[in-house]
């Protein structure tokens, strides 16, 4: 199934499950011209991160063999966060998104049933009704 990590893993670093993570500023220190000051609140968009061209060449690009051998350097791909403060179910998660994509590929085909549905960020990328899809069955 690592390929099919490899997808569900280049989904969430076009459209992360969480937008970012506020953290505090431990010391003074200046970042691109600006000063921030020890116990600023800081936001880190994760959304911003995995569209790095430093560090995913044609970010806009869908490439599940990014994912490949080492993958992304440390921090440059974190949908679960990183370090001390990384989601304790990011396995349980991976478990379930790999049986879920398991049983809909296996079971089913699917087709939108908005063709040229948009998509709207409200703050997270949204298509704009919801992405109606119909289920069919495979035959047996």
């Amino acid at each position: 199934m690592k390929y099919s990590w490899n997808v569900a893993s280049e989904v969430m670093r076009l459209s992360p499950p969480s937008q970012g993570f506020f953290r505090e500023a431990m010391t003074d220190f200046t970042y691109n011209g600006f000063s921030i000051q020890k116990g600023c609140k800081i936001f880190w968009n994760a959304y911003a991160t995995h569209r790095d061209h430093r560090f995913f060449p044609e970010p806009q690009k869908f490439d599940p063999s990014r994912f490949e051998g080492s993958g992304p350097a440390p921090y440059a791909y974190v949908p679960f966060g990183g370090g001390p403060r990384i989601c304790p179910g990011k396995d349980f998660a991976r478990l379930e998104i790999l049986v879920f994509m398991h049983h809909l590929v296996r079971r089913f085909s699917w087709e939108k049933l908005i063709p040229d549905e948009k998509i709207v960020n409200i703050p997270m990328a949204n298509p704009e009704k919801g992405l109606p899809i119909r289920l069919f069955p495979h035959e047996a």
